[in-house]
């Protein structure tokens, strides 16, 4: 850090939004060698159900004490309440983590790494004769405005983020799911309506219009939660109701979190000069799962090369290889789980076949490879054919729903 002619200290880059995109391209860059300011607002967390595949540990050197619970299922439940168990089997586990301790681990892990930390609430980038952007913010409610000057500003803020819509086209249009969920303190023992080793999802139209709900384990604690892009809906209601349903409305109440959550990519992340967006800010989370996390640390990951290619070589097109790096590897299943969420969640009729073809063996099998190494499997190409006829089937309603 350095100071500028008009005493704004100045850095490499700063980082707004210390969860899991932030606090990763914060670390990059500080291991890269350049001056870093990660600005998180505090006192939030995000609503997510908390799941990860073992690839991120892998990727992302992550301990698996960060790991509050291992699911080896899932259970899909239909609208007529037919449930399909879908065994992880012998190629791994679902972890789960709890956003609170995880987005501080990983903050804490871009400190160590060189990264400065503040806690303040961004307000806004300004521009003035000196070549580079004043990044605004106030450290509490109400104090005095605060500047930073920064080469490079990368906007990990979230979901309709305030950087992205300052800096970029048509960010403010993203469409989202909005989510709910209530961390509750986890029944003493297992139950076929609760199991701390399964995960639960619900498509049912009572429960979500448009989306899903879910029940996942935290070890000590569970997320109940759902999500809906129907503003109407009653995200709270409909938790209410599965705890209910569930035997879960006797469990503590730890805490209830909501937030947007955006379901398709930005078709830009940078502004051709000085920023650049990643995670939810850049809108890569993946359709019909809502997963997230993973997506956000190797977006995060990505920008940040991206960000410190500009910074070591001064070529500001440097900042446009994030978005197309994302694509190339990722942006095949984005296109194939948004056409799926497109379709089998808009109605409870093609939900029940939805889950239906959850109970195919092909189906699990291909899920769980893909889930666990985050590409389409290709390795077993009469599989894909099996899967797609049936699929087609379906579709075409030549097979029964309990089929």
């Amino acid at each position: 850090m350095t100071q500028t002619n008009q005493d704004y200290p100045i850095y490499d880059a700063v980082v707004i939004g210390g969860g899991p995109a932030g606090a990763i391209a914060a670390e990059e860059l500080a291991l890269e060698g350049h001056s870093v300011l990660l600005m998180e607002r505090g006192g939030r967390i995000k609503p997510c159900g908390g799941a990860v595949p073992p690839r991120m540990l892998a990727d992302f050197d992550i301990p698996q004490s960060q790991l509050v619970a291992r699911a080896r299922s899932a259970r899909m439940i239909a609208p007529s309440g037919r449930a399909v168990d879908m065994p992880v089997g012998e190629i791994g586990f679902v972890g789960m983590v709890d956003r609170e301790h995880f987005d501080e681990y990983l903050r804490e892990r871009a400190r160590q790494s060189g990264a400065e930390r503040m806690t303040a609430t961004f307000e806004k980038i300004e521009r003035d004769d000196e070549a580079h952007p004043v990044v605004t913010f106030r450290k509490t409610r109400g104090a005095p405005i605060e500047r930073v000057r920064a080469r490079c500003v990368i906007g990990a803020d979230g979901a309709r983020s305030a950087v992205a819509k300052q800096c970029l086209p048509d960010a403010e249009r993203v469409k989202c799911v909005f989510a709910y969920h209530e961390i509750i303190k986890s029944p003493e023992t297992d139950s076929d309506e609760f199991d701390g080793a399964r995960c639960d999802v619900f498509y049912q139209g009572r429960l979500s219009p448009d989306f899903y709900a879910w029940v996942f384990p935290h070890g000590d604690t569970a997320s109940i939660g759902v999500g809906s892009a129907n503003k109407g809906f009653s995200l709270r209601g409909a938790v209410s109701q599965m705890r209910s349903d569930l035997d879960l409305a006797r469990c503590e109440t730890v805490r209830r979190e909501g937030a947007p959550i955006p379901l398709k990519p930005l078709k830009r992340w940078d502004n051709g000069a000085d920023v650049i967006v990643a995670g939810d800010a850049a809108g890569i989370v993946a359709p019909a799962s809502g997963e997230g996390i993973y997506y956000a640390m190797v977006g995060g990951r990505m920008s940040a090369q991206a960000a410190s290619d500009m910074l070591k070589t001064g070529e500001t097109k440097a900042l446009k290889t994030a978005r197309k790096r994302f694509m190339k590897e990722h942006g095949r299943v984005f296109w194939v789980l948004g056409m799926m969420q497109y379709f089998w969640y808009s109605s409870d009729k093609r939900r029940e076949r939805f889950v239906s073809m959850c109970d195919d063996k092909d189906v699990q099998q291909l899920t769980w490879q893909a889930y666990m190494n985050k590409k389409l499997v290709r390795s077993k190409p009469m599989a894909h054919v099996k899967i797609f006829l049936k699929d087609t089937a379906h579709l075409l309603g030549l097979r029964p729903a309990n089929s």
